[in-house]
């Protein structure tokens, strides 16, 4: 099987994507993200921390299911492109409905960048959906490619990392402790930024399995803006505290 091809329009929407989270990276290496711990006053009002997550990542829950039942989505009937976009699915489900609920005492998430998230979850997850669902052809015998087992292997082991990192995160402090602590346990012994790169993992995952234009452009969407996160967060732990590990990687263990 080639490269899965898609309409112009969504190439060019896919191509979107990638160079968008490029801009963002180049333009934010320096000062980092304004949310959580490094939030900013100018970027309006903040939100709860569980409302905010929840809001912004909900979109890539409910465009795709729009899409299922809304718009032929004749492509369904393969095997392969079902698993894909439950792949898909399933990421957000946990992102939306689990994750936000999990949080304990999370900081509150500036309006405007609630705002750019909803907005990029709707457009991708319109994007990620409609190839799916409408436009990518893929053989019933996709599901034994090696790539196609593969990439889903890495997909399942980027979540697992993800969720595992979070729940260190969230348990970090014991009832009635306050500040911040180093993380440590899991992949946090090697990069400081664990849970992004179990989601980076997920997204690379799901790019091999989908052989697809628009499994890359998300997944390189992802590192850049993930990486920029980590950086900001290592900055962070090695100002804060001294005894931070200083072997310790941003997001690629022993490498960067």
């Amino acid at each position: 099987m080639t490269f899965a091809e898609a309409p112009g329009s969504l190439e060019t929407c896919f191509l979107i994507v990638a160079l968008f989270g490029l801009l963002i990276c180049v333009l934010q290496w320096n000062n980092g993200l304004p949310y959580g711990r490094h939030a900013r006053a100018r970027f309006g009002p903040p939100l709860p921390a569980k409302l905010a997550w929840s809001v912004q990542e909900l979109p890539c829950l409910l465009v795709p299911l729009y899409v299922v039942t809304c718009t032929p989505a004749q492509r369904l009937s393969h095997w392969p492109n079902r698993i894909l976009l439950a792949l898909f699915i399933i990421h957000y489900l946990q992102r939306s409905l689990i994750f936000p609920f999990l949080i304990r005492g999370g900081k509150p998430v500036p309006i405007t960048i609630v705002l750019f998230a909803f907005t990029f979850c709707t457009f991708n997850g319109y994007l990620q959906s409609q190839y799916l669902s409408n436009y990518a052809v893929y053989s019933d015998n996709w599901v034994k490619d090696p790539r196609f087992v593969t990439g889903c292997a890495i997909w399942l082991i980027g979540m697992l990392i993800n969720v595992y990192s979070d729940n260190i995160l969230r348990n970090l402090r014991k009832p009635g402790e306050t500040g911040y602590k180093i993380p440590r346990g899991g992949l946090f012994e090697y990069v400081t930024g664990a849970n992004f790169s179990g989601e980076v993992m997920e997204w690379y995952g799901y790019a091999l399995a989908s052989w697809s234009p628009g499994g890359i452009s998300f997944a390189l969407f992802t590192t850049c803006i993930l990486t920029v996160r980590a950086k900001q967060h290592h900055k962070w732990y090695l100002e804060k505290f001294e005894d931070y590990p200083k072997l310790r990687k941003i997001i690629i263990p022993f490498l960067y």
